[in-house]
């Protein structure tokens, strides 16, 4: 029979293993500027940026075929949204709470495998002060946030990417200006001692970069912004 403490103790083990995995996943940062949302972030193979509907955006860690598993179902989600009712209807927070549900239930359930992901989901609205982030955790735990957002394995990868944009005004910023902030503070997330690029421990990486775009009159609003091979 399993005990309130068998179940607290098992639910710890299954959070360290998947704290373990997304550790060493590639940083993803995103902000808000005058002509949208920009993201930003580095890839091995595989893109890491995508669009989910007209005005969201989505990006991720962790094992690939849970992130890809975690868009598909974004994506599905929002067009039976948009067919249902309206694109209006559409927002980040339906989507987001919807995933939730599946997440949650995945990580409490010890016949099945946790679902290895952290999420960044994106939407860009009419000024930089209404956009929205949410950033939605492999337990199904997820939390807004405004302006400016990271996606990182550690805690410490996500402390050195907010100090590495300390006192940056997204806001006001121009895009390249923005890119290059954010690609600095992806850098940091990577390695935020110095030490593996002192050691010569960071592997090869290819940047990767994609707008939202603030203007409705695009025939789509997201765009990369560097090749996808």
């Amino acid at each position: 029979m399993l005990t309130p403490y068998d179940w607290q103790e098992g639910i710890g083990h299954r959070a360290q293993y998947v704290e373990g995995r997304l550790a060493s996943g590639i940083p993803v940062a995103a902000a808000s500027i005058p002509e949208g949302i920009v993201l930003a972030t580095f890839r091995a193979q595989s893109g890491k940026l995508f669009e989910v509907y007209d005005r969201i955006a989505y990006s991720a860690i962790g094992l690939q075929s849970d992130v890809e598993a975690l868009r598909v179902a974004a994506v599905e989600f929002s067009h039976q949204e948009g067919f249902r009712r309206s694109e209006e209807d559409v927002t980040v927070p339906r989507v987001v709470t919807h995933l939730s549900e599946p997440l949650k239930r995945a990580f409490g359930d010890f016949r099945m495998s946790p679902v290895v992901v952290r999420g960044l989901f994106g939407e860009v609205n009419e000024t930089p002060d209404k956009d929205k982030f949410y950033v939605l955790d492999y337990d199904g735990d997820y939390h807004l946030r405004r302006n400016l957002a990271f996606l990182a394995g550690t805690r410490e990868a996500t402390m050195a990417m907010v100090e590495a944009v300390e006192g940056v005004n997204f806001a006001e910023a121009k895009q390249d200006d923005a890119l290059a902030q954010l690609r600095e503070a992806v850098v940091k997330g990577l390695d935020p001692t110095g030490e593996r690029a002192v050691a010569g421990e960071l592997p090869e990486f290819t940047f990767e970069a994609a707008l939202l775009s603030r203007d409705d009159g695009r025939a789509r609003r997201f765009r990369l912004l560097t090749p996808r091979e």
